[in-house]
């Protein structure tokens, strides 16, 4: 594993949320609850190193030089799941600029496809993937991808778990894509899902078992 590319998350909070996550009696209500919680702390870890401009305000008692973010942020979900993730990051930024990726599998090929894409400017920005499970890899990587070739070139996946798997393979078709997640797994199963996992994370997010 790449590890200078790739950040986990070692908080106390981060694996409490992340144990209510995992727990198949969670109602999707707390679900929804626990996974914006955990995001906050994932997006926290992604923005530390963010540049910063020092400006002057007048407080209540005197002038004083204060820091701001200084540069753009735009925060990127993968539709459906990555969804559950994006109002901690709009919460946490309340000037972010959002777009939506829509991917779906193409029955033929079985490689991700593109249906929906809508984002502001990628230019001179700092752009946060949010997808909440990195399993194989090949749709982050294809969203990535999508993202590079319309001018991100300062590019972090945020994600609640992810597989080796699926981490090699990102990192491989993109080397200089950041990774904050709160969990490493063990890997994947035969049939692609990630061990021991959340589960189908939109499924559990939306309830539509």
């Amino acid at each position: 594993m790449p590890q200078d590319r790739v950040t986990v998350v070692d908080h106390p909070l981060a694996g409490h949320l992340l144990a209510d996550l995992r727990d198949a009696g969670t109602e999707p209500e707390r679900y929804r609850t626990l996974a914006e919680r955990l995001t906050s702390v994932l997006v926290l870890e992604a923005t530390r190193s963010l540049p910063t401009v020092t400006e002057t305000v007048q407080t209540p008692i005197t002038a004083t030089e204060v820091t701001r973010i200084g540069r753009h942020v735009v925060a990127v979900p993968i539709l459906r799941a990555g969804l559950g993730m994006l109002s901690a990051a709009t919460d946490l930024l309340p000037d972010i600029g959002v777009g939506y990726v829509g991917l779906e599998r193409n029955e033929e090929t079985l490689q991700p496809t593109e249906y929906y894409y809508k984002a502001p400017s990628l230019d001179d920005a700092s752009v946060l993937l949010l997808d909440p499970m990195l399993a194989t890899g090949g749709s982050a990587a294809f969203a990535a991808k999508l993202l590079r070739d319309r001018g991100a070139t300062d590019l972090t996946l945020v994600c609640i778990i992810a597989a080796p798997e699926g981490i090699e393979r990102l990192t491989q078709s993109d080397p200089d894509i950041r990774i904050v997640t709160a969990c490493v797994d063990e890997g994947l199963n035969d049939v692609g899902y990630i061990v021991p996992g959340l589960g189908d994370f939109g499924d559990r997010l939306f309830g539509t078992f």
